[in-house]
């Protein structure tokens, strides 16, 4: 377990977080800018002097009670911004080396040639920093974090100064680090399709203190929670490929288990995934609408029997939030106040939820 508290006055507002965090995955740290993450994870690194505990299991890397605390260079940590910070005058290869050379030889954990093949860079070797694409850069500057063997992977909005193209292209790596790695990953963003690709554990901040955590699915679906408004409302659910109908260019997903047990099925396009492929599908409540009784001659292809167990208010008044229970998985609807009074919504009433799109992350 990665534990920490830490307190820390700032402008405008005071850090005061407790966190238990788990010790593997990505546990990302979402919110608006200058609510406070950026100053944990600089806590973490010991940039920011906080006031409290940090430890990495039985690695205690702070205790003000006992008066410990380990410098930033000797924290088995990595620390990635927004910028690569690349050293300009050397190639790829130099500067994956100035991060190996940090560490003693029976301190590497982690091949080198293990950190080039994950994140794809084995063509950029020769490259120097000005050549390389914004993508390019950051998946370097990763590479060099790997390869000092972190015990702790700090990865500070890695993607924020990318276009959606060359995001698109990093974040399969970024998947493939905690697929692959058996590295925790603490990840800071504002960005929640980030957060819905990546994260395993969830900590929503509000001015410095901590409104919400746990895991991912859990805390996307609550309604009292600001990712339960706005545009990027919904849940992220664990599936598997069960069927793939190449004639329509279908895959169907099974959620919440194997695909003999599973809560529901929905179709989305296929993506040439093998089936018994473990996936992530996300399901954004404007996409989701409900009705009394299953329907018939209409263009929506999965309809989902489930029961309604919250209404809340969305973010304006015309609007409201439902989370209806689809076998143990959650499925969160956005419809106006007027529908929900028309179809007379109660927790409690069985109903038929109607989804329209079905986003697919590997």
């Amino acid at each position: 377990m990665i534990e920490a508290t830490l307190r820390l006055p700032r402008a405008g507002f005071t850090l005061d977080v407790a966190l238990a965090l788990p010790p593997r995955g990505v546990s990302a740290l979402f919110g608006p800018s200058g609510c406070g993450k950026t100053t944990v994870l600089r806590a973490f690194a010991g940039l920011e002097r906080a006031a409290g505990r940090i430890a990495l299991g039985d690695e205690v890397w702070q205790d003000d009670a006992t008066r410990v605390f380990v410098p930033t260079h000797r924290r088995a940590l990595g620390y990635v911004i927004q910028e690569s910070a690349l050293f300009p005058h050397l190639d790829v290869r130099r500067n994956l080396d100035y991060g190996r050379r940090r560490i003693a030889p029976e301190a590497r954990r982690i091949a080198l040639d293990q950190v080039v093949e994950l994140l794809g860079i084995g063509a950029l070797m020769a490259r120097r920093p000005e050549t390389l694409s914004g993508g390019e850069r950051q998946r370097v500057a990763i590479a060099r974090a790997l390869a000092t063997s972190p015990r702790l992977l700090l990865l500070d909005e890695p993607l924020a100064a990318l276009d959606a193209a060359r995001k698109a292209e990093v974040l399969p790596y970024l998947d493939r680090l905690h697929a692959e790695l058996a590295i925790p990953i603490l990840y800071v963003s504002h960005a929640i399709e980030e957060v819905a690709r990546l994260a395993h554990h969830l900590v929503l901040m509000e001015a410095g203190r901590v409104v919400a955590a746990g895991p991912v699915a859990d805390v996307m679906s609550r309604l009292d929670v600001p990712t339960a408004r706005g545009e990027g409302a919904g849940v992220v659910l664990e599936a598997v490929v069960a069927e793939r109908d190449a004639p329509w260019q279908l895959a169907r997903l099974a959620v919440g288990g194997a695909a003999g047990a599973a809560d529901f099925s929905v179709w989305a396009r296929d993506q040439g995934l093998p089936v018994g492929r473990a996936v992530r599908v996300r399901l954004l409540a404007r996409d989701v609408s409900l009705t009394r009784a299953p329907q018939t001659g209409t263009s929506i292809g999965n309809q989902l029997r489930g029961t309604v167990e919250q209404i809340a208010d969305d973010e304006h008044p015309a609007l409201a939030l439902v989370r209806v229970r689809v076998g143990a998985s959650p499925v969160v609807a956005r419809l106006t106040r007027r529908s929900a009074h028309a179809l007379e919504l109660q927790p409690g009433m069985p109903v038929w939820a109607q989804v329209k799109t079905v986003a697919l992350m590997e």
